[in-house]
C-alpha cells in the first residue's frame, strides 16, 4: 500500500482531491515536490476554507487573486476565502484580542507594521513554514523586511517625494535635489505625531539624515498631512509644489485619469513600509493557509497585487508591470532599518523628536 501510494504521487494522481498533474501550480514541479503540494490541496479540500486578513489589500483586487488561486491550485468555486479589510490598528487588536483568548479565528493575517510582525515572530505567534516561494524573497530578508521560515511581505509601499509635472518642471533623483526646490508653505510633509506610518517612514530616515536635515524643512513650514489621498489631491491642484509623503496608488490613480503626477524613489535612499504577510501559530485552517502564503508571493499573485495597488514586490526578478509607478525591488535603496530591535519606547521617542522639531 505504501508503495503504491507514493507511485501514485510521483506520478501526480489524484488522492482524493484534485490531480496534481492538472493543477497549474504543479506543472515546473520534480516529483516529490509535486507529492508535497498534493498533501496540501488535499488537505485544503477537506478544511474547504480559510479566514484571512489584510490592511492595504481592497476587495476587488482580493477577488481576482481568489479567482487566480483557485485555479492555481484546481480548487473548486464553492472552496471559502474569508477575506475582511481592516486598518493596521483594527488588524493589530484584533490579533491580540484572538491569541489572548485562545480563540484564534483569522488562519492568515497581512499587517502593515514591521515593529509590530517582528514582535509577534520573537512571542511565538507564527506558524513555521519554509514556503517554497521564500527562495526568492532572499534579498528581502537580507535588508530586515521579514523572517525565512516565517514572514515575507506581500508588498511594500513608502511614503516618497510626489509632485505635478504639469505645473512643476523637477528632474531631481534625491531628497536633497527635492529640499532645494521646497517654497515656504507650498509643501506638505507625513504627520508623524498622527499617523504610525509616518512615524515609521520618519524612522528611517533617520538613519540617513541627521536632525539639521528636518530642521531645515521646518523652517520652510511645511503642511503636516497623514492621509495620502489629501496630500495627493494637494500636488494635482497646485496648492503644493510637493508632497513629501505622497504614495505610488495615488499618482497611479490621479494618472489614469489623465493627469501628470510623477513619484520619486530617491536614491539616497527611502523607506520601504513591508505588509508582513504569515500564518497564525494557532490556525485551524493550516493547509489552505500555506496554499495562499505561496500563491500571493508567487510570481503570478505578485502580479495582481503590484499591479492593482501599486506596492514594490520583495520578489528577486520580479517585473513590475507598472514601472513608470512601482519600480523592481533591485533597483531601489531601501533603507535598512532594524525593525527587530524597534520597540515602543524607541519609536515614542522618534516621534517627540519630530514634534520638538516641527511643533515645539
Amino acid at each position: 500500500m505504501i508503495k503504491t501510494l507514493a507511485f501514485a504521487l510521483a506520478l501526480g494522481l489524484s488522492i482524493g482531491g484534485a490531480q496534481a498533474a492538472e493543477i497549474p501550480a504543479a506543472q515546473e514541479l520534480d516529483a516529490p515536490a509535486r507529492a508535497t503540494l498534493q498533501k496540501l490541496v488535499d488537505g485544503a479540500l477537506k478544511e474547504g476554507t480559510f479566514n484571512y486578513a489584510d490592511t492595504i489589500i481592497q476587495p476587488d483586487t482580493n477577488k481576482e487573486l481568489t479567482d487566480a488561486f483557485r485555479k492555481y491550485y484546481g480548487l473548486p468555486d464553492s472552496f471559502g476565502v474569508n477575506f475582511t479589510l481592516l486598518g493596521s490598528a483594527a488588524i493589530i487588536t484584533r490579533l491580540e484580542q484572538e491569541i489572548g483568548s485562545d480563540h484564534v479565528r483569522l488562519d492568515v493575517a497581512a499587517v502593515a507594521s514591521p515593529v509590530w510582525a517582528f514582535n509577534a515572530h520573537r512571542l511565538g505567534y507564527m506558524l513555521e513554514y519554509h514556503s517554497p516561494q521564500y527562495a526568492h524573497y532572499q534579498a528581502a530578508f537580507a535588508s530586515g523586511l521579514g523572517v525565512d521560515g516565517f514572514f515575507a511581505f506581500n508588498g511594500g509601499y513608502s511614503q516618497v517625494p510626489i509632485w505635478n509635472s504639469a505645473l512643476v518642471d523637477f528632474h531631481g533623483s534625491t531628497y536633497s535635489d527635492v529640499a532645494k526646490e521646497l517654497k515656504p508653505g507650498r509643501f506638505s510633509i507625513g504627520d508623524v505625531a498622527h499617523s504610525e506610518s509616518q512615524l515609521s517612514t520618519y524612522v528611517g530616515l533617520r538613519q540617513i539624515f541627521g536632525t539639521d536635515f528636518f530642521k531645515a524643512l521646518a523652517k520652510k513650514t511645511p503642511a503636516f498631512i497623514y492621509r495620502s489621498e489629501v496630500s495627493a489631491q494637494r500636488v494635482l491642484t497646485g496648492q503644493d509644489t510637493f508632497a513629501l509623503g505622497g504614495g505610488a496608488a495615488r499618482v497611479m490613480h490621479a494618472d489614469q485619469k489623465g493627469a501628470k503626477l510623477k513619484i520619486l524613489y530617491p536614491k539616497d535612499g527611502f523607506t520601504l513600509l513591508p505588509q508582513s504577510v504569515f500564518i497564525l501559530k494557532a490556525a485551524s485552517h493550516p493547509n489552505s493557509a500555506k496554499l495562499w502564503i505561496d500563491f500571493v508571493l508567487s510570481k503570478q499573485g505578485q502580479e495582481i497585487i503590484c499591479r492593482r495597488e501599486a506596492l514594490i514586490s520583495g520578489r528577486t526578478g520580479f517585473k513590475s508591470p507598472i514601472p513608470e509607478f512601482v519600480p523592481e525591488f533591485e533597483s531601489i535603496n531601501v533603507i535598512k532599518v532594524d525593525w527587530k530591535d524597534m520597540n515602543p519606547e524607541r519609536l515614542k521617542q522618534y516621534r517627540t523628536e519630530w514634534e520638538s522639531i516641527f511643533t515645539p
